[in-house]
């Protein structure tokens, strides 16, 4: 579908990567791992043909179509939302047209001879076939009104401006048109930064389903696992290529790291062998022409290096005083904006020591809701009662702008804290992502998402006992998240945290806050998963209260039904059991499917071990022979082999869950 061949880009002396080859396949859903600043980004961008690499291209069919959602930077204006979201369907003659090219093709191939190519258009005709579809014009408006509502969009929302949504806003308008697009190969830039944690459900759901490929950068843990079945690890300089989601791209770095320090002790040991020897007769007229031969064997090895990893940052915050056992307590709070009512009649009581997740849809008043108990914004009407001995240190990203633009990273830091609690500052710094020469730089020529990260590490220096925290970890790669989620773990403070990161969030909350529109706040007890069961649990429990209903509607009035007679009854069983019989002769040659790709994984990744220990062996090309020269090949036969039985597997098992949701 898509393949980016020996890419590489530089940005003055620094070289994000070079050589970087992949290929991308219709359905698959790739993960972009590594740091800020490794070049994920760029490479969506020079995919989405947005940049241009120093070397190398992108090559793809003409039928393949690319649509790229950045990070942020989308304005609309001028049109209503509805009209906006139209906007989409501006493609389906050009999907129509290359309908009919592809349909020209297959006619001139052979499916036997021309096996693989065949089936590769074949299911590209397939995809193009229900794009087509899905651009119905009679399902365009319901299509439209589903994706919208999913996003989180009311209908009441549907005749607004386009100009009166804010940039959060304005980003969900951009990925609804994008997923009503529905190109061949999807390129999202951190696409939940700006949505609610019911919003990213709604919109993982949606991605399982997608007909395309997708390359996904997210530091939503969740998300990564849940969707994607490859990684593309951005490393040390190096791009690597992985045939799992992001747990099995963790587990196995560390597994091949394992092997390459074995490979690594191995050959050093021959060439403390190699350089005794040479040392032992280097004085020996007789043995020169052997010590020289031994010197150039030496200088033609090519040494193992194995790059250090980041450095593990322990920050702990400064231990605050102990405060009294009720934190803050809110009597009767209410909240308005004009004739908007935000929060109504609240009263909520936040006691020491709770570690509080605040949830809910955007616009239901989770930040309203931070600002009033951090003491940074009134209520219209209530009370607010603060606890014995209560400091409070508050977090949002409007921080990041109050910072002195002419102050260097290191210079800010400094002046925020006091001399006692000082320790190591670039550390800290380090931590989130300010590294080496970065510390000198001046606020005012940091990125957006550089200016959160300072004003994060700055609020974390106060001495406060009660943190108040507005999605911080927005701008934060994988690395950071964990310093911060330790930091808390560690912290003996209180804390509440607006956040729709259920990785980094389940670890160091106990309870849950949600906020639902125009309905009271309502207390769950446990982590997010925790919250989000019951959820669920209600919602089933709900449909299943609703079930009952709806059927006695279905009988109409006078008639009475005969449901329940003996002979009905009877007819029930024997259709249930009927029904059973089907749904076993179905669901099992997919579970013959899913132990079969099991066995192949197993199988696959047994030989892929045993093929990196012989390729990290010098001694095996030494002695090895043909077989030194196949096993390269091998190995990149059995990593696509893997990445098929994966995809294999995946496939079966959504459809197996399919069988048992039913």
């Amino acid at each position: 579908m898509l393949a980016v061949e020996k890419v590489g880009i530089q940005y003055g002396a620094r070289t994000l990567f070079r050589d970087l080859s992949i290929t991308i396949r219709a359905k698959e859903r790739l993960s972009l791992a590594g740091p800020n600043g490794a070049g994920k980004s760029t490479l969506l961008k020079i995919i989405a043909g947005i940049e241009t690499p120093d070397t190398g291209k992108v090559i793809k069919a003409k039928q393949t179509t690319v649509g790229y959602l950045p990070q942020e930077g989308v304005k609309h204006s001028g049109t209503t939302l509805f009209e906006e979201a139209e906007k989409a369907f501006d493609d389906v003659l050009e999907i129509q047209e290359d309908l009919v090219r592809v349909e020209a093709k297959l006619e001139k191939l052979d499916p036997v001879a021309d096996g693989e190519k065949y089936g590769d258009l074949l299911e590209v005709f397939g995809d193009l076939q229900i794009r087509l579809e899905h651009h119905d014009i009679a399902r365009m408006k319901p299509r439209i009104e589903t994706i919208l509502g999913g996003l989180g969009f009311s209908k009441k929302d549907l005749d607004r401006q386009t100009d009166e949504f804010s940039g959060g806003w304005q980003m969900r308008i951009a990925m609804a048109k994008l997923l009503l697009r529905e190109p061949s190969v999807l390129l999202l830039d951190e696409p939940t930064n700006h949505l609610d944690i019911e919003t990213v459900q709604w919109l993982e759901n949606w991605l399982r389903q997608y007909g395309g490929a997708i390359l996904l950068i997210s530091h939503d843990r969740s998300l990564l696992d849940n969707l994607s079945n490859g990684t593309v690890a951005f490393e040390n300089g190096q791009v690597q290529r992985y045939a799992g989601n992001y747990t099995f791209y963790l587990t196995e770095r560390e597994a091949r790291r394992e092997q390459l320090v074995r490979a690594q002790k191995n050959q050093q040991r021959e060439i403390e062998k190699a350089e005794q020897l040479i040392n032992r007769f280097r004085a020996k007229a007789s043995k020169a022409k052997m010590v020289q031969s031994r010197i150039k064997q030496l200088e033609k090895v090519e040494r193992i290096e194995i790059e250090d990893d980041a450095v593990s940052i322990g920050f702990q915050f400064p231990q605050p005083e102990r405060s009294g056992q009720t934190v803050i307590k809110l009597e009767g709070i209410s909240k308005h904006y004009g004739e908007k009512k935000v929060i109504q009649d609240l009263d909520y009581s936040i006691e020491r020591g709770e570690r509080i997740a605040i949830l809910g849809v955007n616009g239901a008043g989770k930040s309203t809701f931070s600002r009033i108990i951090a003491m940074v914004e009134e209520a219209t009407s209530g009370e607010i009662t603060v606890g014995h001995k209560v400091g409070v240190s508050y977090f949002s990203q409007n921080h990041a702008d109050e910072l002195d633009p002419t102050k260097t990273v290191l210079e800010t830091i400094e002046s925020s804290v006091r001399s006692s609690a000082v320790g190591n500052l670039r550390t800290l710094l380090g931590a989130f992502l300010f590294r080496g020469d970065d510390v000198f730089k001046l606020v005012g020529v940091l990125s957006g998402g550089e200016r959160s990260r300072l004003a994060l590490a700055k609020m974390l220096l106060q001495p406060a006992n009660f943190l108040v925290l507005d999605e911080p970890t927005n701008h934060l790669d994988m690395a950071s998240q964990e310093v911060l989620q330790r930091a808390l773990a560690g912290y003996t403070g209180t804390y509440a945290i607006v956040s729709h990161n259920r990785a980094f969030l389940d670890l160091i909350v106990n309870k849950v806050l949600e906020f639902i529109p125009e309905k009271p706040v309502r207390t769950y007890i446990g982590n997010v998963s925790d919250y989000l069961e019951k959820k669920a649990e209600e919602l089933n429990k709900a449909k299943a209260a609703a079930a009952p209903q709806r059927a006695a509607s279905k009988n109409s009035p006078g008639k009475s039904s005969t449901s329940d007679t003996p002979g009905n009854r009877k007819e029930q069983r024997r259709l249930e059991a009927q029904k059973r019989q089907e749904r076993a002769k179905k669901l099992k040659p997919l579970q013959t499917k899913l132990k079969k790709a099991e066995a192949d994984i197993e199988r696959l990744e047994a030989e892929k071990a045993a093929l990196s220990t012989k390729l990290m062996d010098p001694e095996f090309f030494k002695t090895a022979g043909e077989d030194a020269k196949a096993a390269p090949i091998r190995f990149d036969a059995v990593e696509k082999e893997l990445a098929t039985a994966f995809s294999d597997w995946s496939e079966v098992s959504e459809e197996i869950e399919k069988f048992d949701s039913d």
